[in-house]
């Protein structure tokens, strides 16, 4: 499997598609800002850019692959409303892109997701079901709820245009900081990292493309060492937005584009948050430290390197985190 200079895999979102979905988040979603810190660069030994999308619409990334999904249905389709499943940030989003086009969205949500994300959703204007926290039971739900509303089902990160939707934080962040050498992004279910590969791979070709993910939920990391997509990891991590299984044309992108995989466990997820906090003064949730927690577990990776760092999310249950 190959990727053109338009980033076309197969049947898979292209390039083009990340830069239509740019055209049509114009105005809907927001440019994040891109924050430096000398004091982080001088203890990685790198200049690290940090592309701050926990300060995105929904306190998250998500926002852009689901208004991107939201806004590209025909009218038929959009009247119907929109279903996912998800554990909190895609299904904020998709319940903000549904209510900014006046639509009904429907949101599956596994028992046990952090309450705060759950409220978030509600708040949002969807409608909760609940089901069993297993990846079956929130597919057959959402299938049941979609075939009972006539729904569009919007995966969570699976579906091309979500995919081409996320994509353009590294549109966004290539075309601020051109010099940019190295890429660096959170995978769980990969829509993020495969849109952003797909982008960093069609503009600049030379760029080291890297993901972090949590070692207590490393099926993309297994996965890209075994070439082939392994789905029977159980995920225990801290980084609630990370452990989903890395879906099956995420993994075609990321294989493709030769994205490496950084692994990093709780514990330096959780100091990369608080050095986070306190440096760039930004509040960011778990799933988002992971960037830096494998730049400070890898530093021969970035040494000398100039680096397009990834913040993904800011919806923080502070209650529920093990800080002692």
């Amino acid at each position: 499997m190959s990727v053109s200079s338009e980033g076309r895999i197969a049947n898979l979102p292209t390039l083009a598609d990340v830069r239509t979905a740019a055209a049509r988040l114009a105005g809907r979603a927001r440019v994040t800002p891109i924050l430096r810190s000398e004091v982080l660069d001088a203890a990685a030994g790198a200049r690290l850019h940090f592309k701050c999308e926990h300060l995105q619409h929904s306190g998250a990334f998500k926002f852009r692959g689901a208004c991107n999904a939201v806004w590209s249905l025909d009218e038929a389709h959009a009247a119907r409303g929109v279903v996912t499943h998800s554990s909190g940030n895609h299904g904020q989003a998709l319940a903000l892109a549904a209510a900014s086009r006046g639509l009904p969205a429907h949101v599956v949500v596994p028992e046990g997701a952090v309450r705060a994300k759950v409220e978030a959703i509600e708040a949002a204007g969807a409608r909760i079901y609940r089901c069993a926290p297993t990846q079956a039971a929130r597919e057959a739900e959402a299938a049941r709820v979609a075939d009972a509303t006539g729904a569009t089902l919007v995966h969570p990160y699976t579906d091309s245009r979500v995919i081409a939707g996320q994509g353009t934080v590294a549109l966004e962040l290539l075309q601020a900081v051109p010099s940019l050498d190295t890429l660096l992004v959170p995978v769980g279910g990969g829509g993020l990292a495969a849109g952003c590969a797909l982008v960093g791979r069609g503009i600049a070709p030379n760029l080291a493309l890297l993901a972090a993910e949590p070692a207590g939920a490393d099926d993309a990391a297994r996965s890209l060492r075994a070439g082939r997509r392994i789905a029977d990891v159980v995920p225990e991590t801290v980084c609630d937005g990370l452990r989903a299984t890395v879906g099956t044309p995420n993994f075609d992108i990321l294989k493709a584009c030769g994205v490496a995989v950084l692994t990093v466990t709780d514990a330096q997820v959780l100091a990369a948050m608080r050095l986070l906090w306190r440096e760039l003064r930004q509040v960011v949730e778990p799933s988002s430290a992971t960037v830096l927690a494998a730049i400070q577990a890898h530093p021969e990776v970035f040494a000398g390197r100039e680096v397009g760092v990834v913040l993904t999310g800011g919806n923080v249950d502070l209650d529920a985190l093990p800080f002692g």
